[in-house]
């Protein structure tokens, strides 16, 4: 377990080995006078920390034979967040790992730790591994350890320690923002599972919260996840829990593109939809005032203050609001008997209740190709993410009854502005 390390014999009940650790040992006199207040005695045969030092070696159970060492009780662990961002960050190896969490939540400003564990992350050779990206580990080994039963202390809405460098500012503000979604290609190439069995592993990784860091086999610098494990979530403050939710949502976003838990369409759609305001909230105050939508929106409300007071300029108002509008190029096909042809390439303008479509955006000035009316018209989303495929279908009522038409999508993104997220029929 340690290497480069060597024995000194002591005159306790008998000849006793006590093993130091090779980083605190010191040959040098002023290397000595260190701090030594955070170092204990780990008992190898029993895997057990001797943490009472008004014990006798004899109280505790320790012969001649023993073999003891002297290590730190907080050492460096790389922390996976929930936002798949690598923390390194001095633990406890010598509490249980519930105390340890709770150190953990209390530096990073996380409450209710009781709501999070830790568990070993995948094998390696079962991961599918990038050799090209390396992974970036955000190294905080030199925050102060918490103290227990004080409460931290903030400055400018963080813990004091994250507001002394810019460098650990930006890493506080990684952890209370929500990044970005990767690109397609970077999700494909993630690990998940692809069977009931594998799953159900994920339950038989996770740490038992009443034993110690070193007593489940964890070494220094080990990988260990971070997660939420109890989904029963209490006092919850937008204001004070900024990091807690953020994390929340990023588990929950990761673990659908994943598949890690079972979900309907329908929730991921839902859950889409919350995405997608979580990202306009995530903008800056400038470019959300710079938006067309955050201006209609503005025009609406300064219209329905207008109405409840009885002017007469309401209607005005309403006529210089402009209708929203989605573009983007799409695939269309008209299924027929005996077709042989396949989908084929637009660029496609939604507004108000209208579809039109042109031979390319150069083109989209002029008169389009075809306008289709969605009064009356049936939409079914036809969707597979796991096969990737994004389609529309639309019913459009015809003199010779409905007609069937298939627009697809190249991208999830795409397909997020224009698909909706329910069969629907346009009135």
């Amino acid at each position: 377990m340690y290497t480069s390390s060597y024995y000194v014999s002591t005159q306790v009940l008998g000849t006793l080995n006590i093993k130091w650790d090779p980083q605190v040992f010191q040959t040098n006199s002023q290397k000595i006078k260190q701090d030594w207040s955070d170092h204990a005695l780990w008992w190898e045969q029993k895997q057990q920390w001797l943490l009472k030092p008004s014990w006798t070696l004899d109280k505790c159970g320790i012969h001649a034979d023993a073999r003891l060492c002297l290590t730190p009780q907080h050492k460096p662990l790389q922390l996976v967040m929930p936002s798949s961002i690598v923390l390194r960050m001095r633990v406890c190896f010598s509490s249980p790992v519930f105390r340890t969490i709770m150190g953990i939540c209390k530096l990073l400003n996380i409450r209710r730790p009781e709501e999070l564990s830790l568990l070993w992350p995948v094998e390696e050779k079962k991961k599918k591994k990038d050799k090209d990206v390396g992974e970036e580990v955000y190294d905080i080994t030199c925050a102060p350890l918490p103290s227990t039963g004080t409460i931290p202390k903030l400055a400018n809405g963080m813990p004091a320690f994250f507001a002394e460098t810019p460098e650990t500012e930006v890493v506080y503000k990684i952890l209370a923002v929500s990044q970005p979604a990767p690109a397609p290609e970077t999700i494909a190439k993630l690990y998940r599972t692809t069977n009931i069995m594998e799953k159900a592993h994920i339950n038989s990784r996770w740490l038992d919260s009443s034993r110690s860091l070193l007593q489940q086999g964890v070494k220094e610098n080990d990988k260990l996840i971070l997660r939420f494990k109890y989904y029963t979530f209490h006092d919850i403050i937008p204001q004070a829990d900024v990091v807690r939710l953020t994390q929340l949502y990023e588990q929950s976003r990761w673990a659908i593109l994943l598949e890690e838990i079972e979900c309907t369409e329908e929730e991921m759609m839902v859950f889409a939809a919350l995405q997608y305001h979580i990202g306009k909230v995530s903008l800056t105050e400038q470019s959300v005032a710079s938006c067309p939508a955050m201006e209609d929106l503005d025009s609406a409300l300064q219209c329905l203050e207008v109405k409840m007071e009885g002017e007469s300029s309401a209607d005005d108002m309403l006529e210089t609001m402009t209708a929203p509008e989605l573009h983007d190029y799409l695939k269309i096909f008209r299924p027929k008997r005996l077709t042989l042809k396949g989908y084929k390439q637009y660029w496609f303008t939604f507004k108000d209740t209208t579809i039109s479509y042109y031979k390319s955006k150069e083109e989209s000035s002029k008169e389009p190709i075809q306008q289709m009316n969605l009064k009356g018209c049936e939409v079914a989303p036809d969707v597979s993410v796991a096969g990737q495929k994004f389609c529309i279908r639309l019913l459009i009522p015809g003199p010779e009854g409905m007609n069937e038409v298939y627009l697809r999508c190249e991208h999830y993104v795409c397909s997020g502005q224009f698909r909706p997220n329910e069969s629907i029929t346009w009135q």
